[in-house]
Formats: C-alpha cells, structure tokens, sequence
C-alpha cells in the first residue's frame, strides 16, 4: 500500500526541528536564493473575496493534533504551537473571532470522528484530501504544499545541478510510499534503490551507498540541517509539487453541513496570503525554506 503524501508519525521530527532552529539562529540567515524562504502564491493576490456573515457562529473550534511538527505540536513550556496552531491563531482574528476561537488537540485518529459528531468546527492537523473525505468533508483551498526533494552526499561529484544529472545513478527512497513512485514516474533514468524507512536511507547516503536520495521536502531539509546528518549531505534540486503523487497540500477541513466556514476560512487565508502574515509564519517555522 503507498502511505499517505502527508505523512503521520512524526514525533521524532520536533528534535530535528528545534536543534535545525538552533543552529540556523547560530549561523546567521542566508540569502533568499540559498534558502528557499519565499512560500509560493497560493491565493491571486488581485481576487478579493467576501468575508461571509459570521454572526450566527457561536463558537470556532478548531482542532489539531501534537505530533505533527512544526506544524502542530507542544513547546517546550507545555503550550499548544506550530504552523497550523498559529495560522488558525491568525485566521480567527482576520475573522473578528478571536472571543469564540477555541483550539483544541485530540488523537489523530479522533479527529474525523469528533468533527462529525459536532465535537468541533474545523480541523487543521495535516489530514490528506482524498475522495473519501471529500465525500464526508468540506475543505478550503489549501495554503502550504509538501514538495518532494533530493538531498546528495557532498563528496559526490554530480556533473551538473539538476536532476538530470542523476541518471544512471543509485537514489535512495523509501519503499511503497508516493515519493517512490514519483521518483520512478517523473526520472525513469534514475536507479531507484528502495529502503524500509527513512533512516535507513539517510543512513545509506551519509555512507555513500547511494549517491542521493529523494524524500518529502519537510523531513529532509531538517534532517540535512540536524546533528544527526553530521554536514554529510545537501539538498540537491527542486522543490517538485505534484498534486497527482503528493496531494493538494494542506487545508482546513469542516463539516458538509458548513459551507459558510469554508468560504470564511478562505477569505482569511487570502487576507493573509496577501498582507504577508501567511509568509510570516513560514519563515518562523521553516526558516530553511521548502521551496
């Protein structure tokens, strides 16, 4: 079975997160072409769309989850953060909401459940979009992709900067996931050479195994920054989107029977995608970039 393009189980993420942060803060920012750090447009910043009446919401309910970092988890001081916690933070006060805003965690497989049994209004917590949900399920546009990347060992010598210069090569990937079966359907050139997991195959690059690898564009980047590579590797072309292999990014998720929140939340997130609060965010928590 290919896993979910947004992808669960991350506790051991938050590490990889906070000493990323760390030693980024340490070393200084770099340029904007090195980073990354422009979060592409995901709402036309000429549309402008009409806020919705809201005055019959008596409350918001927005629940996510802690193990998603840094998207959603918990500080250090016990305190609900992350991407998501602070967007829905954000959004609730673009809509005047802020009295009735209420922020929730819950088990990720609770979710779908408590928002079907009126147990809150909205989710945000990295839940895929699939025709499943869809048919359960209203979603806004979304407002951040997971790109796919390559990461290299830096004492490979690849004649050239671009993923055409790894044909013929041996690339790692995780075995039966969307990034597999990108990797064989967009670069058919490439030794695909699949791993159980994702340890094992940074594994395999830091010893030269394999020239390079190819993963989600959230977990690698902190992973090349993080002790754990020890400076082995570098990203390496890239970001690709692909909505057909990676999904359609992340959304906020409500009930069939509130279309009026999806038109609000849209409306918020165009606000904010347009005034810059949006690009903000991004660069507090991913100050490395995704793209």
């Amino acid at each position: 079975m290919i896993t979910s393009p947004v992808w669960r189980g991350a506790r051991d993420l938050f590490a990889a997160f906070m000493m990323m942060t760390a030693a980024f803060a340490a070393a200084g920012k770099a340029s904007s072409a090195e980073t990354g750090d422009t979060l592409p447009l995901m709402f036309d910043a000429r549309e402008r769309l009409a806020r919705p009446d809201l005055s019959t919401v008596v409350r918001l309910r927005i629940l996510t989850t802690v193990d998603f970092p840094p998207f959603n988890f918990t500080d250090q001081t016990g305190r609900l953060s992350g991407f998501n916690v602070d967007l829905a933070r954000e959004i609730c006060a673009e809509l005047k909401l802020e009295a009735k805003c209420q922020i929730q965690s819950l088990p990720f497989d609770e979710l779908e459940e408590t928002l079907e049994a009126n147990g809150g209004e909205a989710v945000m917590a990295g839940i895929a979009v699939n025709p499943e949900r869809r048919e359960r399920f209203l979603f806004s546009r979304s407002y951040i992709g997971i790109p796919a990347r390559f990461a290299k060992n830096r004492s490979v010598e690849i004649p050239g900067d671009t993923a055409a210069a790894l044909a013929g090569r041996r690339v790692g990937v995780v075995s039966e996931t969307a990034h597999e079966v990108m990797l064989k359907a967009f670069f058919p050139g490439i030794t695909a050479v699949p791993f159980e997991n994702d340890a094992d195959m940074t594994a395999a690059l830091k010893e030269k195994k394999v020239d390079a690898v190819f993963s989600d564009g959230l977990r690698l980047p902190f992973w090349v920054s993080s002790e754990t590579s020890e400076k082995c590797c570098t990203l390496f072309d890239g970001p690709y989107l692909s909505e057909k292999f990676l999904g359609e990014g992340l959304s906020v998720m409500v009930r069939r029977t509130d279309p009026i929140l999806v038109s609000a939340f849209n409306q918020a997130l165009a606000e904010l995608s347009r005034n810059g609060r949006l690009q903000d965010l991004y660069l507090r928590y991913f100050p490395n970039g995704l793209y």
